[in-house]
């Protein structure tokens, strides 16, 4: 197959130019990551919370392995935000790690209504969680309803304790 010289001046200019888009002379730099990411938020929730390289490869297993909801709620409480971007950090910088998200509710409603609330409360953390980038496969969800509740009781406080996602790595 012959080329003539426009095809191949027009070969060259657009090989030369893909090489140029590819180049890595703009933008943030590696070792630039805290200047490009500072106040930005993470899938537009305010957590303050800047993830960087430095961040994920010194990732350690957060302390606070316990998040609670709201009464008849499966929202994510905003207080909560940093607690699940410590978790989600930890699992981005150990893939083989993996977490079991176990759902709770207090003893009111039905057993099938509060099992259903604990597994949409686990889901709602794993949801967080895969936005923040942690693969799919290193999340299990189980609910266990009012089944196993943290607290024994019947007054607010009890209850409040026991509307939780708990992680058990």
């Amino acid at each position: 197959m012959q080329f003539t010289p426009y095809a191949k001046g027009l070969l060259v200019a657009l090989s030369l130019s893909v090489m140029a888009g590819c180049s890595s002379s703009g933008g943030a730099q590696d070792g630039d990551m805290d200047s490009a990411n500072s106040g930005a938020n993470t899938a537009g929730m305010n957590t303050g919370a800047n993830t960087n390289a430095n961040q994920m490869s010194n990732a350690t297993m957060p302390d606070v392995r316990t998040i609670y909801f709201a009464f008849n709620k499966d929202t994510i409480r905003p207080e909560f935000e940093s607690v699940l971007m410590g978790h989600a950090q930890y699992l981005k910088a150990n893939t083989s790690a993996n977490v079991v998200l176990e759902g709770h509710a207090d003893e009111r409603g039905t057993r099938e209504y509060n099992l259903g609330l604990g597994e949409r409360r686990a889901k709602s953390v794993a949801r967080f969680l895969t936005v923040q980038g942690v693969s799919p496969s290193q999340i299990e969800i189980v609910s266990y309803g009012e089944e196993r509740p943290a607290v024994q009781g019947h007054g607010e406080s009890s209850y409040a304790k026991n509307r939780r996602v708990v992680f058990d790595y």
